[in-house]
Formats: C-alpha cells, structure tokens, sequence
C-alpha cells in the first residue's frame, strides 16, 4: 500500500485526495493543516450567527470534471431561495433539483452584478460601454479613450509587463483610469513592473472587443460558447458559502479513509538521493515526524524550499524573494447602507451588487463584498442588517498589517463614511477582522527565474506541486482543483509532471510564450 502525505487541506490538497481515493483503494493518504479548519483561502468564517466568505468564491468552471466533483458534494437548486421567495423575485432553477428552504447541502443560482466605485458612480465590472460609464467618465474622456483605443488596436506593444497587456485591449486612456492605480492598490505595483503573464492568467481574452461583444450578445440573447469568466452572468454558489464544499469534502475524504491532522504546521522536509524521505510537524507543541512514498505539497514554495535545508544559494535566493501580497478582510454588519438598488427587488432596497471594486485613488479599500447578496442564508437577520466585507491588500509587515486590530476597523468605516456608504459610526452593529498571509502568489521580483526554482522541485522524485501556492500561481479554485486531479493523473500513470504545470495556462498563451522564444 502506497504512503501518501498530502500538505494543506485547501481546494487542491483536498481535491487530490478525493480522487485519489476514489479511483485508487490501494493507498494511505495523511493530510496536515496549518489551520484548525479546512478550505484554505475558500473556508467561510462564522461570526455572530453571520458568515463571511473571504475574497468571494464564485463557483464557475470550463471544466467538466471540476463541475463533476462540484455536484456530487452538492446538488444545484430547483426551488426558490428565502430571499426569491419572499421577495417573490424570479430566479433561475433546475428542474428536479432541492428545495434550499428544507435541503442544506445545495448549490443556489446567484445572478452576477459586479460594478466599480469610481468618481463617485457606480459602474459595470468589466466596464461596459453605456451610459452609466459614460456619465461617470465624462463626454470628453469618452471620446478620448474611444481614440486611444483605436490607436492601441493599430499599434501594438510588444508585451513585456503587464502594463502592455492591458492598453493592447483597453487602450491607453482606459488604462490609466481603471487599471492603473488600481493594479497598485492590489499589489503594491504599478503594472509597468509585473510581468504580463499575470493579465494572460487572469485577464485571458477579455477586452473592449470582448466586452462589445457579451453586450449585443446579451442583448439579443445570443449564446457564446465560450464566454469570459469576468462576463458570466449567474454562477453556483453554496447555501452556507464556499467553506460548506471544503467541509463536505473533508467528511468524504475522512470516511474513504484518510487521516487530517489539523492545526498542525510542517517544519521540515527531510531530502535523500532526490526524493523526500520524511516530514517532521508541530502540533500541540509536539513534533511528529512522517515517512512516506510520495508527497504532495499546496505549501508556499518559498516555505517548502526553505524546510528542506538545502545549500543551493542560488535557488534560495530566487525562492526567498517570490513575492506575495496578504489580504484583510474586515467584517461588518451593518443596519443599512446608502446604496440602493437599480429596481430589482431587494430587503430594505440595497443594492443587488455581489461586489464592487473600489476605483477611487483616495480610498486605501479594494472590494467591497454584500454577502446579502450571494446568499441570503449567510446573514443571521436579512430582513433588518446587511452583512459587507471591505478588502484590503497589503504586506505582511508594512505600516497597515501592523496596525491593531481596531484600528484597521476603524479605518474601514471611516472609508465607507467618506465614500457616503453609510452615515456614521453608529450605523455598525458588530465587527470582526480576519487576515490571511501569502493570499496572492505575485509575478514580480524574482518570479521571471521561476523556471529554475520549477526544474529543481520537479527533479526531486516523489514530490509533487499543486494549488496556487503550490505552483505560485494565481490559480481559480476551480484551476487549482484541476492541479489536484492532475496530479492524481500523473502519480496513476495517466499524466505528466507537465500536465499539472499546465493547468490554467492555455492553449493561446503557450502559443504566444513559444512565438517569444523562436
């Protein structure tokens, strides 16, 4: 029987181990977690009576064996939701699916609305060309960025940062408006200096062509086949959020016979003759120590390199300097808010947004999410309070990481106040704040030598990458679940080390890194 360590208990971690057991009977899988709950960045955090999802998990997949695995933990709706229902709102079901008012373990269908804060308007995520944008950009800018953006259709950059990428599809006026400053609030960057294989992973085929088309296709109902996941327009999201798949998962993976062992961190990786022999964790104050025949590790690579002691200054340095930027999140229930709805039907009128990305240069916040409305059964009194998350992106050690606690909360309503969100401090009803390091693996610094840091891991024998951090790799949940099948594939025959590499990196971008190097 094969002994299988598995390292981090995140979509990947756990994903791994579920198909794994499912096709393979004859193996042993242990799992350790850092944490005291499973999920990773995808957990849902309880508070109050209220929960809160971190960063927003919308549950969208290109892929059939992701959306497989998805519907075998839990089932797509076929009955109104509480806030449907009362509301009398008409909603999108399947037929034969649950009934979410009597079922707990079901995927409701969320309608999409994501706009940006900016100049004091709210508009559509990705910015769409109407009159709302138009307003909020002004007569004048309008035409000047339309011009910009025919010049960038004629005279193409080469593509060597991420600042290229973006005014080859937005063009430049566009650019500096809404990705420039905003890119820096979320990494810490201007876009001139990160590189673009970031846009090509996460941006992939949207542009101001792209977007014109979703508009006419949407309006005379006209089906894309393969439409963007920043345009989609209704995704599956879990009743009790994302945290309720991960903890399905988790009683799966338990009853087939794995062990988790959480609240336990890895602290060395034992090398031998290009294999790992062993890893030694701390739990309770103790440490423990685990043989093994292979190793699957969702672990920063930055941390996996460092507890293996290795003596290659080289690839040390290279690893002590991937860059990664942290994230809070702070949590508020709130007895209302100033923004309302557009007409559709919502409790106390708020508007119907999912999210709303924070445009403005004055305010520190990046995202502001509704949990009202990804799902009503998140918010303990819907009728009365709206439950928000405010994101902020930061770096472990800088002057915002660093604040207290309270401070940071502090900070939080005073932008909500300044940004007319709510009136005053007494409109809060009860906070919470969680922080969560290494959130988003960066593609800046030492990242352009990544390829050396990936031919020396994939050297070592029984030892395998996958997730976001694992690979560092700004991965989707439903990509860094692939990773997992993927490396199932190659760990069975199926696959290669290749293969797990490349998941979310298309067939369009190959192509174009391959043109660069000829």
């Amino acid at each position: 029987m094969k002994e299988i360590v598995v390292m981090g208990a995140g979509p990947a971690g756990l994903t791994f181990s579920y198909t794994m057991l499912k096709e393979n009977k004859d193996c042993k899988i242990t799992i350790i977690e850092k944490n005291k709950s499973v999920g990773g960045i995808s957990k849902t955090i309880k508070y109050k009576g209220n929960c809160m999802d971190l960063g927003g998990h919308r549950f969208f997949t290109k892929s059939k064996e992701v959306n497989v695995i998805w519907k075998e933990l839990l089932k797509v709706q076929g009955k109104k939701a509480y806030d449907d229902k009362v509301l009398k709102r008409d909603a999108r079901l399947e037929r034969g699916g649950l009934d979410p008012e009597k079922e707990d373990n079901v995927f409701l269908i969320r309608r999409r609305l994501s706009r940006i804060y900016f100049n004091k308007h709210l508009i559509d995520y990705p910015v769409s060309l109407n009159m709302d944008t138009l307003k909020a950009i002004g007569f004048k800018e309008s035409v000047k960025s339309c011009l910009s953006y025919i010049k960038s259709s004629i005279f193409k950059r080469r593509e060597d940062n991420l600042e290229d990428f973006y005014i080859n599809r937005f063009g430049k006026r566009l650019y500096e408006m809404f990705f420039k400053d905003y890119t820096a609030k979320v990494w810490g960057r201007y876009p001139d200096k990160i590189s673009a294989d970031w846009g090509r992973q996460r941006v992939k085929g949207l542009s101001i062509r792209k977007i014109l088309k979703n508009m006419l296709s949407t309006k005379f109902h006209i089906k894309e086949k393969n439409k963007e996941t920043s345009l989609i327009e209704y995704f599956y999201y879990p009743k009790y959020g994302p945290g309720q798949m991960w903890n399905l998962m988790e009683e799966k993976v338990k009853e087939m016979g794995a062990d988790i062992i959480k609240d336990a961190e890895v602290e060395s990786i034992e090398l031998k003759e290009n294999k790992v022999k062993s890893i030694s964790y701390v739990k309770g104050g103790k440490t423990y120590k685990i043989d093994a025949d292979i190793f699957v590790s969702t672990l920063s690579i930055k941390d996996l390199i460092n507890m293996m002691h290795i003596k290659n200054k080289k690839i040390l340095s290279i690893a002590n300097n991937l860059p990664y930027r942290d994230f809070i999140t702070i949590g508020l229930v709130l007895d209302n808010i100033n923004l309302k709805t557009d007409g559709t039907k919502t409790f106390n009128n708020i508007t119907p947004d999912t999210w709303i990305y924070v445009q403005d240069k004055d305010i520190k916040m990046g995202r502001i999410q509704i949990f009202n409305n990804w799902s009503p059964y998140l918010v303990k009194d819907i009728k009365k309070t709206v439950s928000v998350g405010l994101e902020y992106f930061a770096s472990k050690g800088d002057s915002f990481w660093n604040m207290k606690d309270k401070d940071i909360i502090n900070f939080g309503i005073d932008e909500l106040i300044k940004m007319n969100i709510i009136d005053n401090k007494k409109d809060v009803i009860s906070s919470h704040i969680e922080r969560v390091e290494k959130a988003y693996p960066a593609y800046f610094d030492s990242y352009k030598e990544f390829d050396k840091l990936k031919t020396f891991l994939d050297k070592i024998d029984n030892l395998y990458l996958i997730g976001r951090n694992g690979q560092h790799r700004y991965n989707n949940m439903d990509h860094s679940m692939l990773t997992g099948i993927r490396c199932k594939d190659c760990i069975l025959g199926k696959a290669s080390r290749e293969d797990i590499w490349n998941v979310n990196a298309e067939k369009e971008y190959l192509e174009e890194k391959n043109e660069k190097n000829n």
